[in-house]
């Protein structure tokens, strides 16, 4: 599969606004007081830490933005996996600029790299089954284009981006309507053909109903490898079946073997920790 990164025009006003919080009223008072005014420097960013690298066009724009003479050359790409002592990228340029856009830059490549490298943890230890690991709503607010980006650099899939993409019928939806059968009725009938609908069960009844009722995907939350697998023959391809709910790295290789189509992690994006990148210098 291609990786894609989003747009500029999604990505820039993310970063800018990251900018505009670090930089204040008054701009970078220590680069500006310290560094003379037409310094050129050169830095190299590293990696400290084994890891997969994503987020490089949010980085290079946290420096253009400061400063279009700054120049950022890329030594891999997003998705490579990298070793301690890598050089991921060379930065260039005024040196006022790279540092005032050297923080928020390695936030952007930090984060960024720490949900690809924990999605390609997952997706190595199911590596041989047919499940693919997915990423869930559970991101951080303003940052969710970017991270199931992320994800995707990783060798994760996407869940839906938003609300409006599709319906996931979720427990409270179930409870407040009535029922699943009311809950799916109601779902077929507000939606128009494009807008596919899934479901989530808990008990092996209520994806019975589900799957008399007939939707396009199920949620199997919470249950035990010995039901999923259950599900999974209950399902027998008639719905995309996904696993959701204890999931960890010790665990996720069990649910995988299975059967289900896909392994949703909400914790990939909401708790990965941050991959640890510097930025040296390498000409001051």
């Amino acid at each position: 599969m291609t990786l894609v990164s989003p747009s500029r025009v999604i990505i820039e006003p993310i970063v800018r606004t990251a900018l505009l919080e670090d930089l204040g009223l008054a701009g970078d008072l220590t680069s500006a007081s310290v560094i003379p005014e037409d310094h050129q420097t050169t830095l190299a960013m590293v990696g400290r830490q084994p890891g997969t690298i994503a987020g490089l066009d949010a980085a290079e724009l946290a420096f253009s933005l400061i400063d279009p003479d700054i120049k950022f050359e890329r030594h891999i790409r997003d998705g490579h996996r990298v070793s301690p002592g890598d050089v991921i990228a060379t930065v260039s340029g005024p040196a006022r600029g790279v540092l005032t856009g050297e923080r928020t830059a390695l936030n952007f490549l930090g984060h960024l790299s720490g949900i690809a490298s924990v999605t390609a943890s997952l997706v190595q230890a199911i590596e041989g089954s047919s499940a693919s690991i997915a990423c869930t709503r559970k991101t951080t607010p303003g940052l969710r284009a970017l991270e199931k980006y992320a994800v995707r650099a990783g060798g994760g899939v996407n869940h839906r981006f938003a609300l409006h993409d599709a319906v996931l019928i979720k427990d409270n939806h179930v409870a407040i309507a009535g029922g699943i059968l009311q809950a799916i009725r109601r779902a077929k009938a507000g939606v128009g053909h494009m807008v596919k609908i899934e479901v989530e069960v808990d008990t092996l009844d209520q994806l019975q109903q589900a799957m008399e009722e007939g939707v396009d995907a199920v949620l199997l939350d919470n249950m035990t490898c010995a039901q999923l697998r259950e599900a999974v023959a209950m399902i027998d391809g008639r719905a995309i079946s996904e696993a959701s709910g204890r999931v960890t790295l010790s665990t996720v290789a069990a649910i995988a073997a299975t059967g289900v189509d896909l392994i949703s992690v909400g914790w990939a994006t909401h708790s990965a920790p941050t991959l640890d990148i510097g930025l040296d210098v390498v000409a001051a």
